[in-house]
């Protein structure tokens, strides 16, 4: 019986230095039944030719030319052209850990459809990983192990973009890289989590997460804070507000102060609470700042939370504990 074809879909743009490493440790993989539909995003610099030159000794690397611009139109193209029964992502300047798509499609057949697969991640710089970056992995890995990436989806990408596998089925039916937006990683882990495909624990390290200063991520404006909070609004309006409850924004920080504009926009009511004195009882956007002690006073309220330091979280979380409220919904931290 022949094995399952897993499609590896990679964009590229001016990753030379690092593709060697990436494509390598693809080819090293412990399950060999795969193919790399890997895209050149009009790259100026040599990666073209490195990739063609590993394209012409193994032909499971299958080399395309985005036909379109941007990540999302690469990811496009190698989609329609692969044929696999499991879809992943890679990044071209990542690492795969060597029995990385083996692990990852043992747990889809042990699961079965509506699963996706993940991985505890690292990231690795030559010259260290500053100190968000390592809470970052910290807090995604200790979701990951639990299988409980959705219930803080609204802080962060809760699935990194480059250690996910589902079934192709699956793929399609949460609309692949149909829409076109950015952040498209963030986007692709709510459109999971709108159709419910659960996720499947982990404890196996399996991905490798380079970051350096001209990284995509860093530098691109696809990616800037103000589309992560208009993809959050979003989301959260469809899914889980209810506009039966009063809403409420905790925090009148930057983050705050943006989620209130892109709901005014909205056209959604809401109440603003802070716990800075020197903002209570002041006007923002002609909108009235509360102490979060008038959160009381208010019947069944939903509360977006804005805070972004982490002690205050905790606080934070901790209140809303002692008031039987539960995350995900009465409560939702944004940050």
């Amino acid at each position: 019986m022949q094995k399952p074809l897993i499609s590896i879909l990679t964009p590229f743009q001016n990753t030379a230095q690092y593709l060697p490493e990436c494509i390598e440790s693809i080819i090293n993989q412990s399950y060999p039944h795969w193919e790399l539909l890997i895209v050149d995003d009009h790259s100026t610099d040599k990666s073209h030719d490195i990739v063609l030159a590993f394209a012409d000794k193994d032909k499971r690397i299958k080399l395309l030319k985005n036909t379109g611009t941007g990540i999302i139109d690469a990811l496009r193209l190698a989609f329609s052209k692969s044929q696999g029964n499991y879809i992943t992502r890679m990044d071209s300047d990542d690492i795969m850990h060597s029995e990385k798509l083996e692990v990852m499609l043992k747990d889809l057949q042990t699961h079965g459809k509506q699963h996706i697969a993940l991985g505890l991640v690292k990231y690795f710089n030559a010259n260290g990983i500053g100190d968000g970056y390592a809470k970052y992995e910290s807090w995604l890995n200790g979701l990951t192990r639990k299988g409980q990436n959705y219930s803080e989806i609204y802080k962060e990408c809760v699935i990194p973009s480059p250690c996910w596998m589902l079934h192709r089925d699956d793929f399609l039916a949460c609309g692949a890289f149909t829409p076109n937006r950015y952040p498209e990683d963030y986007d692709l882990t709510f459109r999971f989590y709108t159709k419910n495909m659960k996720c499947i624990p982990s404890q196996n390290l399996l991905h490798y997460w380079r970051d350096y200063s001209t990284r995509a991520s860093r530098t691109h404006e696809h990616y800037a804070e103000n589309h992560f909070l208009e993809l959050k609004v979003d989301y959260f309006l469809e899914l889980n507000y209810n506009p039966l409850r009063p809403l409420t924004i905790w925090g009148a920080g930057k983050k705050g102060k943006k989620v209130a504009q892109l709901l005014k926009r909205k056209q959604v009511p809401f109440i603003w609470i802070c716990d800075n004195p020197k903002k209570i009882g002041k006007h923002i956007y002609d909108e009235l700042l509360f102490s979060f002690e008038h959160l009381e006073a208010i019947e069944q309220p939903q509360s977006i939370v804005t805070v972004a330091n982490h002690e205050s979280q905790e606080e934070i979380k901790a209140y809303f504990i002692s008031q039987q409220m539960s995350s995900m919904v009465d409560y939702f931290f944004f940050c």
